[in-house]
């Protein structure tokens, strides 16, 4: 900086200077008449000037003196020119208008080419130019804002600023917050969007939600979906092709403008992890062809289920379900049967002689708690506890089969009334039965659930169900009650509270729960053997013992939820650890640490589920990274070492194939006190940044009417008077 002038000025008013002047007159001939009147003498004389002294610099303090230095800079006005390098920029529909007719190219080449430094040798004369690419950093994204603040930081001799983006910001504070910033301090913001504001035609798949892990033999449902840009419906084969060679294909039909869900059977013969691809072949005109492919992990296990079943009577529910589960090679089932009536309780293999202690209790992955209750020779509350520990702290499921000796309205006001997801009513514990078999209907959920699913499309599901045979009894049900989904209703009676609900699901703790109001299910099959009646109570089962068996040893079992995180949720993290004789453990350092796909680590320590949850430790992670994350779960009390590995997904946060966001470059000009120029051409931009003002020179101001040495000096000398006039006996 260079300084050109100084000076003394004042901001006093007209009326203020006349004054002062009248008033410096008129005490400066009052004070010579006293020195008159005191013959002259020297110390009055000089008291009498100081007087005057302090009166002017009184009445100078009136009219706000300041001392201006006005200072030229030395360094060029600073004009940046910002582009938009983010990923979004790779869409290829920007034209160059330097070259018509041309095909288009993509939102990057046309950028690159307005910022070329040769091209702007015109404005490097009188100003410093300086080009700076941006992104989102560290967030993958377009951060706007955070160019437009650091450039302004960094650069005190700013001039004007010219942005080349699609405007697509998803990152950081919105644009407009800096755009006032600007405007503040007089710089112009001058926006040249490229890109078109029509969504190129694109197919992507957007959803692959494969289950972290199958069972060697069984079907396993791979539901995806697909989004369309198209303003046409479009056919399409879709193929998933796992590791081995293997590929399944799938005829959708995806809806215009729109997402389309849909599901693919794929039954693994061996163990073993796998990868699924699921490709979707690209359609004229498509330009973005990576998000037509999607790939997920899958272990695919042997089955080890433990299902235990708890009844009161043999009924025919029972007997059949019983049945079909032992004759699946992968459920190890164990049985409890009261017989309330006789002595002697049911036995026979796999029968227990009694309720089983908490460690043989911990190992079921599923509990059928059929129609028993609080009563003599059935259930007690210990067991009731215990029961209720196992779904919270254990993950397992249970499943609740009441029957018309309405045992299970005992379970009201005990430690499973929390669990039920419905409201019994209180006035019909023994249910409803009737000559006329009645039918569910499925819900909207329903229809869309995984656990009602006995056919592969939606329209033979329905089909099934509509056809199933009847049922003669159902449960004395009132509603369902709040945080609960209910998948099925009667299909002709309801009460105050609408259709009564039959087949309901909730969570519950760590564990899951489904209530059937109904014990004809094993009528399902008529004519058709296990088809129905198996497959949907091995949906159940699986389904409730999924979450429980993501990775487990002999000593800690881990189970995270939602079990196919995306990158923004919050994965919360329970482990069940056992000491080395089995027992729970009550306090425990439980550790576990999380490598991502980048090489960061994380390390989160759980914490105790808290009373009466002994044995359970929880935790949360927030993953913001796609792909696969690797886990070891360590716990110093028992020695024991967990591996696994979780694939979070996520959509990419910069999308090609994305319209241009005008609407926010002209915000951003307009607020600025810019402007948009919508043809991106290096003339018109340049002449628009040599028509900007000159920047003006910087002013300094020395405010001495305020300055702590002026108002100093004043006090000084009144007091310097007021001694001089006490030491010559004026006072």
């Amino acid at each position: 900086m260079t300084l050109t002038n100084s000076e003394l000025t004042f901001n006093g008013s007209p009326a203020s200077i006349l004054f002062s002047i009248a008033i410096v007159i008129a005490t400066a001939a009052f004070s010579f008449l006293i020195w008159k009147r005191n013959r002259y003498t020297f110390p009055s004389g000089l008291l009498e000037l100081l007087r005057l002294l302090i009166l002017i610099a009184v009445v100078l303090t009136l009219n706000q003196p300041e001392w201006k230095e006005t200072f030229k800079p030395n360094e060029k006005p600073v004009i940046a020119i910002l582009r938009d390098a983010s990923e979004s920029m790779a869409t290829i529909d920007a034209v160059d208008p330097s070259v018509p007719a041309s095909p288009p190219i993509s939102r990057a080449d046309l950028a690159k080419g307005l910022t070329e430094e040769s091209e702007w040798n015109s404005l490097s004369t009188n100003n410093s130019l300086i080009f700076q690419p941006f992104d989102g950093g560290e967030s993958e994204g377009t951060d706007i804002s955070r160019a437009l603040s650091d450039i302004v930081d960094e650069q005190p001799s700013l001039r004007g600023v010219v942005l080349i983006s699609d405007g697509d910001w998803n990152v950081g504070d919105p644009p407009a917050r800096l755009a006032t910033r600007y405007r503040m301090q007089d710089i112009p913001i001058f926006t040249v969007p490229v890109g078109n504001e029509t969504r190129l035609p694109d197919l992507e798949v957007t959803a692959f939600d494969a289950p972290t892990f199958g069972i060697a033999g069984k079907p396993v449902r791979l539901p995806f979906s697909l989004s369309s840009s198209l303003p046409r419906n479009h056919s399409a084969t879709v193929e998933i092709e796992t590791s081995e060679g293997e590929t399944l294909i799938r005829n959708v039909t995806i809806s215009a403008m729109g997402k389309t869900r849909e599901t693919i059977l794929w039954t693994p013969l061996s163990e073993g992890d796998y990868e699924l691809t699921l490709t979707i072949p690209a359609t004229d005109g498509e330009r973005d062809l990576e998000n037509n492919v999607l790939t997920t992990p899958i272990s695919i296990r042997k089955e080890e289920l433990k299902v235990f079943v708890i009844d009161s009577f043999p009924r025919w529910e029972y007997r059949y379900l019983r049945n079909a589960l032992e004759r699946d090679p992968g459920v190890k089932v164990s049985c409890l049967l009261y017989h309330p009536d006789v002595e002697a309780m049911g036995g026979g293999p796999g029968y227990l002689d009694a309720f089983p202690e908490p460690d043989v209790l911990s190992t079921f992955d599923v509990i059928i708690l059929g129609d028993v209750g609080l009563k003599p020779g059935q259930l007690n509350e210990a067991q009731l506890l215990a029961l209720r520990n196992q779904v919270a702290t254990q993950a397992s499921g249970l499943v609740l089969l009441p029957g018309f000796r309405g045992n299970q309205e005992t379970l009201a006001d005990t430690a499973l009334d929390d669990l039920f997801p419905v409201l019994l009513d209180p006035a019909q514990p023994r249910g409803w039965g009737s000559p006329t078999p009645g039918q569910f209907e499925l819900t909207e959920l329903g229809a869309r659930s995984l656990l009602t699913r006995l056919e592969d499309t939606e329209n033979a599901n329905s089909e099934v169900w509509s056809s199933l045979p009847g049922f003669q009894w159902y449960a004395g049900v009132m509603r369902a009650r709040a945080g609960s989904e209910v998948l099925a209703t009667h299909s002709s009676e309801t009460n105050q509270y609408g259709r009564i609900p039959l087949i309901v699901t909730r969570t519950f703790g760590t564990g899951k729960i489904l209530f059937m109001g109904t014990d004809g299910a094993w009528r399902w099959r008529k004519g058709v053997e296990d088809k129905y009646h198996y497959r949907f109570w091995g949906q159940v089962a699986r389904w409730m013992a999924y979450q429980r068996n993501m990775a487990s040893d002999e000593l800690m079992r881990l189970f995270y939820s939602p079990d196919r995180p995306q990158t923004g949720d919050t994965l919360t993290l329970n482990a069940n650890v056992m000491s080395v004789g089995g027992e729970p453990l009550q306090s425990a350092n439980v550790v576990v640490q999380i490598v991502a796909p980048s090489g960061k680590v994380n390390s989160i320590k759980l914490e105790p589920g808290g009373k009466d949850q002994w044995g359970l430790f929880t935790g949360n992670f927030d993953p913001v990274e796609r792909g696969e994350h690797a886990l070891t779960v360590t716990c110093e009390e028992n020695g024991g070492a967990l591996n696994l590995t979780i694939n979070v997904q996520g959509t990419a946060i910069e999308k090609i194939g994305e319209p241009a966001r005008l609407d926010t470059m002209d915000e951003i000009a307009r607020i600025s006190k810019g402007e948009m120029l919508l043809t991106p051409n290096l003339e018109l931009i340049q002449s628009r940044l040599s028509a900007l003002p000159d920047p003006e020179p910087l002013e300094q101001r020395l405010r001495i009417w305020s300055h702590p040495w002026w108002i100093g000096s004043i006090i000084l000398m009144m007091t310097l008077f007021w001694i001089g006039r006490k030491v010559v006996g004026a006072v």
